[in-house]
């Protein structure tokens, strides 16, 4: 069985050791071996949960969802049902956010593209303004 040491968790999963820490006292890590001096020792199944549980935190998923997830996930197999609909449901809203994110990304580039209009255009100074595609005014230091 190969087991990691915090430093090496730390270094896989991005995790700080007082993050670590907090997980396994809130109940969102199992409780972590320990060797003879004392020192956690974590398995690769340990590392393994704590890539899922990275990926939903990544993904916006609240702690108390990210703790309910494990709960089920230790109740055993009766409960992917449940899994599967808190899933699905954590899709939905990250689904929600790519699009809120591409509409703004598509906000950002048409910005973007202005700006290299005016660039191509005269060269505006102070507060003047100019008029965009739109024919609505636009600062020039905005």
């Amino acid at each position: 069985m190969v087991v990691y040491t915090p430093g090496q968790v730390v270094e896989e999963t991005g995790f700080s050791l007082d993050t670590l820490r907090y997980y396994e006292r809130i109940g969102l890590l199992e409780p972590i071996s320990r060797n003879a001096a004392g020192q956690r020792r974590f398995t690769e199944d340990d590392v393994s949960w704590l890539g899922m549980v990275r990926c939903l935190r990544d993904t916006g998923m609240p702690i108390a969802e990210m703790l309910r997830f494990a709960q089920l996930v230790r109740q055993g197999e009766h409960t992917i049902r449940d899994r599967i609909a808190l899933l699905e449901a954590h899709d939905r809203k990250v689904e929600a956010q790519i699009e809120d994110l591409r509409h703004k990304h598509g906000a950002v580039r048409q910005k973007i593209q202005y700006y290299k209009d005016v660039l191509g255009g005269p060269v505006l100074t102070g507060s003047s303004a100019q008029e965009d595609a739109r024919g609505k005014s636009v600062s020039a230091t905005m």
